[in-house]
């Protein structure tokens, strides 16, 4: 073996203990590639159940939603129904009292007119007092 060789066989060794040296890095990274991997897996599979769960919650509220929507058509024709018999009424009925209540004013003006004339129409001294009672 002559110098060429011996160097030759130190190269070697000292490549060997670099590829050895980076190849712990290298293992190492691969096993934190395989926890990932398996991390994500469970995160899946436990997010499939959640994410059915939600589906059938959200179709749920959906369904309560349209008849919520379904009483609030209701009630607004049911609002608007009342509105129309509070209209009805007041036509049919308001008009007769207006009457009833402009026929009774007239009338007691006239009663308050009558008492007025026969007040003016008595003289003073015509008025009798009453007799203080006597034991």
């Amino acid at each position: 073996m002559d110098g060429g060789d011996i160097a030759g066989l130190i190269a070697a060794a000292v490549f060997a203990i670099l590829v050895a040296l980076l190849a712990i890095p290298l293992v190492k990274l691969g096993r934190v590639l395989d926890q990932t991997t398996a991390s994500i897996r469970e995160a899946t599979d436990g997010i499939t159940p959640i994410l059915s769960e939600t589906t059938t919650t959200i179709r749920e509220a959906n369904k309560q939603l349209a008849r919520v929507d379904t009483i609030t058509g209701s009630v607004a024709d049911v609002s608007g129904n009342v509105s129309a018999l509070v209209a009805l009424f007041a036509a049919s009925v308001g008009g007769p009292l207006i009457k009833i209540a402009g026929f009774s004013a007239a009338v007691r003006a006239g009663i308050a007119g009558l008492r007025g004339a026969e007040k003016a129409a008595a003289p003073d001294g015509a008025r009798t007092k009453r007799k203080p009672r006597t034991k």
